[in-house]
């Protein structure tokens, strides 16, 4: 008697998978895209010097005499007259320009604020309240950011002078506490970032209209409100044309007072001018080193909402 086995039918190998080359390829070519080249670093560092020239010049020739502003070769390193440029700067009475400085910051503050909150309340309104003309009122807005503001120099100038504000600080304030910009800004972000079923959810609740703004609205565009706060308070401070129609001579503003630093009819004072720029530029650096990380984080957290 002879045991018969069974043979089990030998069964496929399954075969191996590959990764095939074409992603390889393309992951390898994205990598090699990424990477820095040197024409990368050639264009960062001209970048950076065109940048930084002019504010290394304006400060090297605030350290020195005027001589230093047509000399050549020109000098490149710091002098040592600055306290005397800075001495000769607060003390020049056709400047006053400690006046400056301060009604600069009054004004830049000011400014600030209220576009961010007038633009913010605008923007929301606009975005998810329901009322008859709100088409009307954004296109109104846009077309408002098409129109130069030069066009309305005069209309504004002589409204100021009905007013009797000529001369006043309330006049380089007033007109900028709302702008088409920030209004549109502010709707755009609204309606990216609140769903209508959070604002339902709120009126539910019992909150009013300016409760669901204020609890609701406000913390979600708190990403807005810094660019927008930080852009106003820059551009405001360094608003010049407006500020030179309006203003006097003794109630200037700091560009106002660095342009009657060149009023002399002989000759120029290049650098007590510099100095004048230099103090006049240093509020800026230290806002952007202050707030120049929040401020692209900021950007690139709206972005990533978006």
């Amino acid at each position: 008697m002879t045991a018969t086995t069974t043979r089990r039918p030998a069964q496929p190998r399954s075969p191996q998978r590959r990764r095939p080359q074409k992603s390889r390829r393309a992951g390898g070519g994205l990598r090699r895209m990424r990477q820095a080249t040197p024409l990368t670093y050639f264009a960062l560092i001209l970048t950076f010097v065109l940048s930084v020239f002019p504010l290394w010049w304006m400060l090297v020739v605030a350290t020195r005499t005027t001589r230093a502003a047509s000399q050549f070769p020109p000098a490149l390193l710091p002098g040592g007259n600055l306290f005397t440029n800075v001495s000769r700067l607060f003390t020049n009475s056709s400047a006053n320009f400690t006046t400056g400085m301060l009604n600069s910051v009054i004004a830049s503050t000011t400014v600030a604020v209220s576009v961010v909150f007038f633009c913010s309340l605008a923007g929301f309104a606009l975005a998810k309240l329901s009322f008859k003309g709100r088409g009307f009122f954004t296109v109104a807005v846009v077309i408002t950011m098409a129109v130069p503001v030069q066009i309305g120099l005069v209309p504004l100038l002589i409204l100021m002078d009905w007013l009797g504000w000529r001369g006043e600080l309330q006049s380089v304030i007033v007109p900028f506490m709302v702008s088409g910009f920030g209004v549109f800004m502010m709707r755009q972000y609204v309606l990216q970032t609140i769903p209508d079923d959070l604002m339902e959810a709120a009126r539910i609740d019992g909150c009013s209209t300016f409760r669901i703004y204020w609890s609701v609205v406000l913390p979600a565009l708190r990403p807005a409100m810094v660019v927008l706060g930080l852009l106003t308070f820059m551009q405001t401070w360094n608003e010049f044309i407006w500020a030179i129609a309006v203003l006097t001579p003794d109630n200037p503003t700091v560009q106002f007072s660095i342009q009657q630093l060149n009023q002399s009819a002989y000759s120029r004072d290049f650098a007590l001018m510099f100095t004048g720029a230099t103090f006049a530029t240093l509020p800026l650096l230290l806002i952007f080193f202050v707030f120049g990380r929040q401020l692209v984080g900021r950007i690139m957290e709206g972005a990533i909402k978006a």
